[in-house]
């Protein structure tokens, strides 16, 4: 068997383990010696499968440990809003939702500035972990005016959507104006998303509006730094 012929039977090997799940997202594959074993090639032929891999964004490689299957990384499409929950049922996952926090409350002078509303006006906070099957993904805290949703005060919102509960309240959410910035996870956040204290996190903010341009809510949402990536369209004026 040729190098090139050896090398293309290990990338083939590789990418069918890979997509029947033999090594999860975010694991680390065997060592170079003991793959190359396994696939009956040299080790110089499976680093030119395991390079093309890398090419191809299906393997990553860190210098000290190893080849590892990149996290799956969730995002919404360019210029596209969607909820948690869509984002996860669009990659064939289970979105899920623990709740942490559901409590009444005098709204913020931030907040009611945002919210157009008054100051101390009682407002919803909803704070949830939000995963795909199972993992941690982003915590996320969600505040509106009580008077536009007030079911949702006392409502069971484990594992939904919460763009879903408020369009059953008679919301519907048209746009999100949005901003981004990274920041580090302190220690209970680190807990909560299964990283360590530390690590990379991407924190949106988020006022949402409906089509009329009334503010429906606020969100902070702090995602995992290996999980999500925010795309978006960018135009220059005319």
């Amino acid at each position: 068997m040729t190098t090139g012929t050896a090398s293309t039977h290990a990338y083939e090997a590789l990418t069918r383990d890979l997509t029947v799940g033999r090594y999860a997202p975010g694991s680390r594959l065997p060592g170079e010696r003991d793959l190359a074993t396994q696939l009956g090639v040299s080790r110089a032929t499976l680093r030119l499968a395991l390079s093309r891999l890398e090419q191809e964004g299906t393997l990553q490689r860190s210098a000290q440990r190893g080849w590892f299957v990149p996290t799956q990384v969730i995002g919404e499409p360019p210029s596209t809003l969607q909820s948690f929950t869509e984002m996860a049922r669009a990659r064939g996952l289970r979105p899920t939702a623990r709740v942490m926090r559901q409590e009444v409350r005098p709204a913020s002078m931030d907040e009611a500035t945002k919210l157009r509303i008054a100051p101390a006006a009682p407002v919803i906070e909803i704070d949830r972990l939000r995963g795909m099957d199972g993992t941690p993904v982003c915590f996320d805290v969600v505040v509106f005016p009580e008077n536009r949703a007030a079911d949702l005060a006392t409502a069971d919102l484990t594992d939904v959507s919460l763009y879903d509960e408020l369009q059953r309240c008679g919301i519907e959410v048209h746009r999100s104006a949005y901003t981004l910035m990274a920041e580090s996870a302190d220690a209970e956040l680190a807990r909560l998303l299964g990283i360590t204290a530390g690590a990379p996190v991407l924190v949106g903010d988020e006022i949402a509006y409906t089509a009329d341009g009334t503010p429906v809510l606020i969100g902070h949402n702090k995602y995992r730094g290996d999980a999500y990536r925010f795309e978006a369209d960018l135009f220059r004026r005319a």
